[in-house]
This record gives structure tokens, C-alpha cells and sequence, in this order.
């Protein structure tokens, strides 16, 4: 099979395209525009790859996609603007790579008339989630503007599916840590300055809860879910590995040597959900299971950020 990972360079897509590459006989051609959140040194090793092929470019590049799309058999799309805090600053830009970068893809996978398009999204469309947990027939309540973008894009790739019988299949994952992670976000930045001796700034009273799950476990649901998965179908992959903000703060700074004091309270941001937590029996019945524990995967991201 041929495979266009769109979004390769980032963080969950190099991983996956460094999956793929090492654990299937796959070729893949990784697009990606190289913002500030893609770096070829993602890729560092595998680009030059026999069955890769890197290509700079932007998913709403409607010429460019279809000379992509009519060479690969199944495509993955990770890219996205994925950052909450710089889409409340400002949404532009995560309405036009999420929701109109996800019909260019559509629309040019429709027309090459592929075997398999798989969304990548996030449990954040569900909104937060007090007890219990988010199934994948709960509806979408997105609660700031990057979800409601992937939410939007959901919906959008469902209609395909509906109407156009494109076979569209979404995934929706919690909270990924791991190798190659931009240092913007919580578990890089605070491995990083808990070392340097800087302040970790904490949310609110940091009891916001988070799921979290180590990169590799997700890059193998994502794959098997692409190969085995049902089209029309959402899958959660989730971990059970839940910690409120301030004890992954904590732990961070236990695993770095840093101290207690290191930790300052800041204002909450706003529309901050409080908690999310995915049910999910419908991954675990093709055959996946995550096997990562938080404190094994966390050490490993110590080692690679320091």
C-alpha cells in the first residue's frame, strides 16, 4: 500500500511515519507545510528512506493534492493547527487548515477514487466530561475554537462518507506525550524548564484532568485502525492513564530532580475544560491495547527532552 501522511513532520505523524516504515512493507509520501510545528529533523533518519518520499506543501493546495492524492492508495491526515492557547489568541488560521485543508483532501480523494481515508482528530470535540466517559456516539460539544475546528472537520468527513460513499474512517485520541513533541506544549515545556530551574506555570489550581497516552501506543491504534478498522466509523483510543495537571507537574519535577517551589498557579485560560476521558471497547475489539503506563512513557520523554 501506498500512504499519504499528511501532517508527517509533526509530532504524531513523524512517529507514525516512522511506525509504518520500520513495522510494514509500506511506501510513504509525507506532506507537510514545515510551520512552526513541522521540522524535517523529525524525520531525521527516515527521510531519505527507500520507501519515503518528502514533499513541502501545504494540504490546502488544491493542485499540489491532487498529483499527490492520484499516486497513494489510502491517506492520513494529521495536520493540523493543534495548539488550544494560540487558537483562542486568534482562529484564522485553524479554520483554514482544519476544516477547509480537510475538504481539499476530500475532494481529492473522492476524485482519485481512494481506498481509505483516515481523520485524525482529538477527544477535545466532545467537550469536558465530569464522570465517566465520552463514547463515540456521545454527540460534539467543542468547548474553544481548535476543537470545534476538528469538530467541524469530523463532521465534514463524515458527509463524505454519507453522501459521497468516500470510505472516510476517524480516529479521536486523548492527550499524546512522547519523542519529537514542540516544546509549547505542557509535558516538553516542563521537562525542559524544571531542569533549567524555571517556573512550571500551572492553570488555575491544577486539578484540570487530562488522559493521557504515549505516542507509540496511538501510532499502532492509528494503523491498525486504518488497515482493520470499519469505514464510517469512529474509534476512541484512549489509555485509562488519567492525572490532573498539577500531578504530571509533579512527577515531571520528580524525574528531572527539580523542586516543589518550582510550581506558580496562573490565571486559568479561558473555556478551560475540566476533564476529559474516553471509553474505548470498540479499538480494544479489533485487537489493540495500550502498553505504555504514564510513568514508563514519561520517563522515556525525560530522556529525549534532556
Amino acid at each position: 500500500m501506498r500512504l499519504l501522511v499528511t501532517g508527517g513532520a509533526g509530532f504524531i505523524g513523524s512517529n507514525y511515519v516512522r511506525f509504518v516504515l520500520e513495522n510494514r512493507d509500506d511506501s510513504v509520501v509525507t506532506l507537510d507545510a514545515l510551520t512552526y510545528a513541522g521540522s524535517r529533523d523529525n524525520l531525521d533518519g527516515f527521510e531519505d528512506h527507500p520507501r519515503h518520499e518528502f514533499v513541502e506543501g501545504d494540504i490546502r493546495d488544491q493542485e499540489l493534492v491532487a498529483e499527490l492524492m492520484a499516486d497513494v492508495d489510502a491517506v492520513v491526515n494529521f495536520a493540523a493547527e493543534s495548539h488550544v492557547d494560540r487558537s483562542i489568541e486568534g482562529a484564522e488560521s485553524f479554520v483554514t487548515t482544519n476544516v477547509q485543508g480537510t475538504q481539499v483532501l476530500l475532494d481529492a480523494a473522492l476524485e482519485a477514487d481512494i481506498d481509505r481515508f483516515l481523520q485524525i482528530s482529538t477527544d477535545e470535540v466532545y467537550g469536558q466530561i465530569l464522570n465517566g466517559t465520552f463514547s463515540e456516539d456521545d454527540e460534539l460539544n467543542p468547548r474553544n475554537p481548535y476543537a470545534a475546528t476538528k469538530a467541524s472537520a469530523d463532521l465534514l468527513a463524515k458527509s463524505y462518507e454519507k453522501t459521497h460513499d468516500l470510505p472516510v474512517l476517524i480516529t479521536r485520541t486523548c492527550n499524546n506525550f512522547g519523542p519529537q513533541q514542540h516544546s509549547e506544549k505542557l509535558i516538553p515545556k516542563f521537562i525542559q524548564n524544571a531542569a533549567a530551574g524555571k517556573e512550571l506555570p500551572v492553570y488555575g489550581d491544577g486539578s484540570n484532568v487530562r488522559e493521557w497516552i504515549y505516542v507509540e501506543d496511538n501510532c499502532r491504534a492509528i494503523d491498525l485502525v486504518l488497515r482493520e478498522g470499519t469505514p464510517g466509523e469512529v474509534y476512541n483510543i484512549g489509555s485509562g492513564e488519567e492525572r490532573t495537571n498539577l500531578k504530571v507537574t509533579e512527577a515531571i519535577l520528580e524525574a528531572v530532580g527539580g523542586s516543589q517551589d518550582q510550581i506558580t498557579f496562573v490565571e486559568d485560560r479561558a473555556g478551560h475544560d475540566q476533564r476529559y476521558a474516553l471509553e474505548y471497547d470498540k479499538i480494544t475489539n479489533l485487537g489493540w491495547e495500550p502498553s505504555w503506563s504514564f510513568e514508563d512513557g514519561l520517563e522515556q520523554a525525560v530522556d529525549y527532552y534532556l
